[in-house]
């Protein structure tokens, strides 16, 4: 019970909660080092890519951009609207680490990728307290393991020309699927009428805003739309 009060505090209960993530990160990160491989960017280009930039969909489509001679101010203006929702991540976790210091806020906030911030934000829905050394648990695992991962896929990818061949093209997607579960299931138990409101009304104005606007800005406006609804709605 005392450790339940506590919630999760230590580097190493990090390093473990991001398991399910660093099955994922092999799988697509293997699979974007055969992509930057098959571009013409050596295995160097592809760790200081990874080491960087550090963003799964970002530098897919940075290896999309190179590959058909963009310039370079388009490619950094369209990582820049791609990467857009971190700053939503970052600011909604904002709070939890208010006590740490700055420097400790910036760490967080610049390793904080799609699927720690799933594992976190479940995490938090279980637990009362979350520190920061275990989140840095979390994102430095990660973040080693994909750097890892795309220097394997580029090491391998003058044997494997293909990764669909592998099904490594839809890893990204499994990966996204389970933390999505793991995430609203809580929620759907205790709070299952706002919970499906507020998926609803994210997906519905998603689908939508994609006509409208850019895929970037559509998935930004929903979830500021989700999170709204989330406010207004009083809890059951």
């Amino acid at each position: 019970m005392e450790d339940e009060l506590k919630g999760v505090q230590t580097f190493n209960e990090g390093v473990k909660a991001c398991v399910p993530t660093i099955m994922g990160y092999l799988g697509i990160g293997i699979a974007m080092g055969i992509v930057g491989k098959a571009i013409g960017l050596s295995v160097w280009q592809v760790f200081l890519m990874s080491l960087i930039v550090y963003a799964g969909s970002a530098q897919f489509i940075i290896c999309g951009l190179i590959a058909i001679s963009a310039p370079i101010p388009s490619i950094i203006f369209t990582v820049f609207l791609v990467n857009l929702r971190h700053f939503l991540m970052s600011l909604s976790v904002a709070n939890h680490f208010k006590k740490d210091s700055l420097l400790n806020g910036i760490g967080i906030g610049t390793l904080l990728t799609d699927e720690s911030y799933g594992v976190l934000m479940a995490t938090l829905a279980q637990k009362p307290a979350v520190s920061s050394r275990w989140t840095h648990g979390l994102n430095i695992t990660a973040y080693l393991t994909w750097i890892l991962a795309t220097v394997i896929g580029a090491l391998l990818g003058n044997f494997i020309p293909d990764p669909n061949v592998l099904g490594l093209d839809f890893a990204l997607t499994a990966m996204f699927l389970g933390l999505f579960l793991f995430q609203v299931q809580l929620p759907l138990k205790f709070q299952k009428s706002k919970t499906v409101i507020i998926l609803l009304v994210t997906a519905f104005s998603l689908y939508l805003l994609m006509r409208v606007v850019s895929a970037e800005l559509a998935v930004i406006i929903s979830t500021l739309l989700g999170c709204t609804i989330g406010v207004v709605i009083k809890d059951e």
